[in-house]
């Protein structure tokens, strides 16, 4: 018995190492202090993901039977050389008949016409498992944009991308080679035991003397394995998320000078997969070598007791010894190859039981059947006793009323957490409310399509996402159709123009992604020319001037100025000399609407705006 394997963890893991490797205590983001391992729900049936697999795969059911056919062909014909040669051997040498030169090329057609149904099936099943796959990745991004904001705000990005890059390519490396490899070892074994029963039964009885102990190898070692692929799996998506949230946050990990702590959180999670893949590996290993050596101890016992039988009876010939000898090798070479290919096998299924998982997880709850589409919005907006819980029991809005006329600039205000965010996800349906209604134009937002809701709607954000592609691009994004005068007007208005134009390649100049390579303040105008070119009825601007330079913030206030007008604005901002403007300014404490009124009118009132006021007012003097 292993002296590091554990029952109760179920990991081949020496269990110093699995607690070490289980409670990873780097800093940065996705290694703070204290935060629990993800816990995955997973299939725990084999079968039914290899079914699931098998469901993707009948797409293409007219080149899997060409495929089957190819190896129905070259498993015959691998099993006819054999005993071409054991034939040749009795009648053409020991009894140096005539014919042997036409019997030696027609074995040679026969063991070519094996190579190229073999290179065949080969081709073809790439190119079944390559769509295959592009299908499974196709459906998996698609996925993604169907599930709701709340599923990627409890998810890491690193591995969602390596369950749509990694566990995709280990399905496919899987397919290209396990199909084949078991349709063909199945059609061989059955062959084999066929010819063999019908020349000497008792060689085949030696033959299958091994049977059992390769199962009961297989199965000890595979029992053990499969676990250990899972958690490989598992912690290469942790370790993926982990590189992709520190490159991210590297600024944040400089400035505090984190480096070393985020080290070793990377070498713990690094070292976990270190651990699981080589006892993975080392233990799956065994498989090989025990085929191999129960192999030739088949051989031996053919061989040794073949000969006696050819020298005391005439019921065994030196060709049927060579035959045996052969179909021996090919019989434990089929287990053989099975054994080399479980490796693959269970990784294929740890990725494709985690890819299942996203497939399966809650949509984003559906339009109603008979929602409308939403093609001109005039502005009024309402909140009719609004409650909201992300999770039961943790209430997050608490009975929210206000109207909004259109074309009016509404601020929220409150302290973080208070529920700010929350309202405008709430009218933009990523989220929906526990209870109560809200109306545009006097008719309930779930009266109509999400995707139409959203499209007369525009987001400035405080941390404008700007993708890789031109600054041409990133503007048109706001709507698709427009013009290359219309993105120069809307530039123009958000005074993004004269900076783009200073640029090496102006509209054409190439950014990275998130926007790198220009300023905070440029990519906020950019953000802000987006918003004006998708013409939006209602506008949200979330903290849109915070972290600018004075003189950027001016431009910034002049965009948004225009951006504004004749639109129903909100606006959550906690520097209150952006929204003294404001039509109507919503105070929030803990999720309750607490004061509704104008800057004028609130600063009057005892209350937390006229705290804030004073607060704001001693700070700048």
């Amino acid at each position: 018995m292993l002296p590091f394997y554990y029952e109760k963890p179920n990991e081949f893991l020496p269990k110093e190492e699995l607690d070490r490797s289980e409670k990873p205590k780097g800093f940065g983001l996705g290694g703070a202090p204290g935060r629990a391992p993800e816990r995955v729900k997973r299939p725990d049936q084999i079968v039914a993901t290899l079914k699931r697999i098998w469901n993707y795969l009948t797409a293409y059911r007219g080149r899997l039977i060409a495929v089957l056919i190819m190896i129905v062909i070259a498993t015959g014909l691998s099993l006819l050389g054999p005993f071409m040669i054991g034939h040749m051997i009795d009648h053409y040498i020991m009894d140096a008949k005539d014919g042997l030169m036409a019997m030696l090329l027609l074995t040679a057609i026969v063991y070519g016409g094996q190579a190229l149904s073999t290179w065949l099936q080969n081709i073809w099943m790439i190119q079944v498992s390559q769509q295959t796959v592009y299908k499974m990745r196709t459906d998996l991004f698609a996925q993604f944009h169907r599930l709701p904001i709340s599923f990627f705000t409890k998810r890491q990005q690193g591995d969602l991308m390596s369950r749509a890059s990694n566990d995709i390519e280990n399905i496919s490396a899987s397919m290209n080679s396990s199909f084949i490899q078991i349709c063909s070892s199945t059609l061989t074994l059955v062959g084999i035991v066929v010819v063999m029963l019908s020349l000497s039964p008792i060689l085949t009885l030696l033959t299958f003397m091994v049977i059992p102990l390769m199962f009961l190898g297989m199965k000890w070692i595979s029992s053990r394995t499969s676990r250990l692929f899972r958690m490989q799996q598992k912690s290469l998506g942790s370790l993926n998320g982990f590189v992709e949230e520190t490159l991210s946050g590297q600024k944040i990990i400089k400035a505090f000078a984190q480096e070393q702590e985020v080290i070793e959180g990377f070498t713990q999670r690094n070292e976990k997969i270190r651990l699981s893949s080589y006892w993975a590996q080392a233990i799956s290993g065994f498989i090989p070598k025990l085929m191999n050596g129960l192999n030739s101890l088949s051989f031996a016992m053919i061989v040794g007791v073949g000969a006696l039988l050819t020298i005391w009876t005439d019921a065994v010939t030196v060709g049927i010894i060579i035959i045996f000898a052969e179909y021996s090798r090919q019989f434990t070479r089929p287990l053989n190859d099975l054994a080399n290919q479980w490796n693959t096998l269970l990784s294929a299924i740890a990725g494709a039981e985690r890819v299942f998982q996203i497939l399966d997880e809650p949509l984003e709850v559906q339009d109603e059947k008979d929602a409308k589409q939403l093609k001109s919005v005039v502005g009024d907006v309402s909140f009719e006793k609004v409650d909201f819980q992300y999770e039961q029991g943790q209430s997050i809005i608490h009975q929210a009323s206000f109207e909004v006329k259109a074309g009016e600039m509404v601020a929220f205000v409150g302290p973080t957490g208070a529920g700010k965010t929350t309202l405008i996800s709430l009218l933009s349906r990523f989220y929906e409310p526990t209870s109560g209604i809200i109306r545009i134009d006097g008719r309930n937002i779930a009266d109509y399509t999400r995707e139409s809701l959203r499209a007369q709607m525009a987001f400035v954000l405080q941390d404008p996402f700007l993708f890789e592609g031109s600054i041409m691009d990133n503007i048109r994004y706001g709507r698709l159709e427009a013009t290359d005068d219309e993105v120069y007007e809307a530039a123009r208005l958000a005074n993004a123009h004269s900076f783009i134009m200073r640029l090496k390649d102006g509209y054409h100049t190439e950014l990275k992604l998130g926007g790198g390579g220009i300023s905070q303040g440029q990519k906020q105008l950019i953000a802000i020319a987006r918003a004006l070119i998708a013409d939006p009825a209602i506008l949200i601007l979330d903290e849109a001037t915070s972290s600018i330079d004075t003189v950027t913030e001016i431009k910034i206030q002049e965009a948004l100025e225009r951006l504004m007008h004749g639109r129903t604005s909100f606006v959550i901002a906690h520097r209150l000399n952006t929204i003294t403007q404001a039509d109507k300014i919503i105070v929030l404490e803990k999720g309750k609407i607490s004061q509704i009124g104008s800057h004028e009118q609130l600063s009057k009132q005892e209350g937390l705006y006229r705290k804030l006021v004073l607060g704001q007012q001693m700070l700048e003097a």
